[in-house]
């Protein structure tokens, strides 16, 4: 498990995500998925270059409540919250640049 990133469960969803002041970069991911096991270190990164934005992982086998309140049906998903709400919603693994031009307007 990662230091850099923030786990997020059911429990703490709110506080960490909902009521967070910089938005939130919100991956859904799972132990036996190896596509989500290649974005931790890309999601890694991020979180040490952009300051600005609070990376997260949130586990859907530990955590089905959260994953099923945002309709999350395949992982990775990585949602994007600012201000409590969600603004950006990407699926699927991706390269490092594709995430950053993705991302753009919440990095800082």
């Amino acid at each position: 498990m990662s230091e850099t990133l923030k786990h997020v469960t059911d429990d703490t969803f709110e506080t960490d995500v909902i009521a967070s002041d910089k938005p939130v970069v919100l991956d859904f991911w799972a132990p036996w998925c190896s596509p989500c096991r290649m974005m931790e270190p890309v999601l890694e990164e991020l979180a040490v270059e952009y300051p600005a934005i609070t990376v997260a992982k949130l586990n859907v086998d530990e955590n089905p409540m959260t994953a099923t309140k945002f309709d999350v049906l395949s992982i990775p998903t990585l949602l994007v919250f600012s201000g409590g709400s969600v603004v950006k919603k990407l699926v699927g693994a991706m390269p490092k640049k594709r995430l950053v031009d993705e991302l753009g307007p919440w990095l800082g």
